[in-house]
């Protein structure tokens, strides 16, 4: 018996790490995920001739004319990891640089399996934010944090 009530402490224990953990991992995700899409918009905007250049002959974005695509890939590589990484409308930063991601490997045909790797793994974080939130340490927890008047009334 005692040795089933030693199992059921550390594992207590181990689950209140992991939990205390949560807004650490969310973050690092968070500065992860914003660093890939941000520098990429940034080199976008650098050098705007090539970009139109590379959405014109190398990037082929359904439906859309190059220039819009090419504007509104940089747009989103910069605006949505921005959002994401105050977490300030988290999940639609998230849902919005999934679409980002999904475009960039549907429209570039010539992608190396390795390239591909990283657009999954960068989907996977997209999709753990979009699912379980931006965390305790994000701008739209402290905005959304119940307010006193409202624990006392019982409205939280």
């Amino acid at each position: 018996m005692e040795n089933t009530n030693l199992a059921r402490l550390l594992y207590a224990r181990f689950e209140a790490v992991a939990i205390a953990l949560q807004p650490l991992v969310a973050l690092a995700v968070r500065l992860y995920l914003f660093r890939v899409f941000f520098l990429s918009g940034l080199l976008k905007l650098r050098d705007w001739g090539s970009t139109i250049y590379l959405f014109t002959s190398e990037y082929h974005v359904p439906v859309l004319p190059p220039a819009v695509a090419a504007v509104m890939g940089a747009g989103g590589e910069l605006i949505f990891p921005i959002l994401l990484l105050l977490g300030w409308r988290g999940r639609f930063a998230a849902a919005g640089l999934f679409v980002v991601n999904l475009v960039a490997v549907i429209s570039y045909p010539g992608l190396e399996p390795v390239m591909i790797k990283d657009h999954v793994l960068w989907a996977v974080l997209i999709s753990y934010l979009f699912f379980h939130g931006t965390g305790r340490w994000s701008l739209d927890a402290l905005l959304n944090r119940p307010k006193p008047a409202e624990l006392r009334e019982g409205r939280a």
